[in-house]
């Protein structure tokens, strides 16, 4: 049976006809684990110089050398959407973080509101999963992870111009398809913490003339849930689903 090509990300600089030298985990896991061999098919891509067919030209017990052949994908950024959340705990921040990237979020940012339970957020950690799901669902643009902050220094320093679409269980119910279609990218995505946002955030947040809410109807749903569900209609309706960027 023929193998596989694995995929793989490196934080290394890529051109064709380069060699680059694994770290000692990725090296592992291609030779101990997937048992990799000299002249094996390898795709690599950094998330700067797009993607790359590779090949192995050394394979020892610690140490694996790929030789670049050329280049097969450009940099395809998705639809200009940030992803904001409020952060969960463990495996549900582990799942919220991979399915945003799979969905097309352009850049991830935790915000602290007053609800959040998490104690703090392992940012190493989050790139690790955004990492992992580029690498399983075939992109070549790699999400970037940004620092937390409070909700209200994130709106203080908010660009005008970039709308920003917030999950309120509170709204009117109504068609958020509609809704959504009246606005346009850049945009933002907005998700609260478990027990949703206080009075005082949705009064800061329902004020401010760029902040469209949306009603995900008459279900009430687990943080991590809302945010798929708002991702998938807001590239539906104003992302690469749409055939927009």
């Amino acid at each position: 049976m023929a193998k596989s090509t694995p995929r793989l990300f490196v934080d290394l600089p890529l051109q064709p006809r380069a060699e680059i030298t694994l770290a000692a985990e990725q090296a592992h896991y291609l030779g101990g684990v997937l048992r990799l061999v000299a002249g094996d098919a390898v795709t690599v891509f950094n998330g700067a110089d797009g993607e790359f067919l590779a090949h192995v030209a050394e394979a020892a017990k610690k140490k694996m050398v790929l030789r670049l052949e050329k280049q097969t994908s450009a940099v395809q950024p998705p639809a200009n959407i940030d992803y904001l959340f409020a952060p969960l705990k463990h495996s549900r921040l582990d799942y919220l973080v991979q399915k945003a990237t799979e969905l097309g979020a352009r850049r991830l940012r935790p915000v602290i509101t007053a609800r959040t339970i998490a104690e703090r957020v392992n940012l190493n950690r989050m790139r690790a999963n955004v990492v992992e799901a580029v690498e399983q669902c075939n992109q070549v643009f790699v999400p970037e992870v940004l620092e937390p902050v409070p909700l209200n220094a994130a709106l203080l320093n908010w660009d005008a111009g970039r709308v920003l679409i917030y999950c309120d269980e509170t709204a009117e119910p109504g068609n958020a398809v509609a809704a959504l279609a009246k606005l346009k990218t850049p945009a933002a995505i907005l998700v609260g913490p478990e027990g949703g946002f206080t009075v005082e955030e949705r009064a800061m947040l329902k004020a401010l003339p760029y902040v469209t809410a949306i009603s995900l109807g008459p279900r009430i749903m687990r943080a991590d849930t809302a945010g798929v569900a708002i991702m998938a209609l807001a590239q539906a309706v104003l992302g690469d689903w749409a055939g927009k960027s």
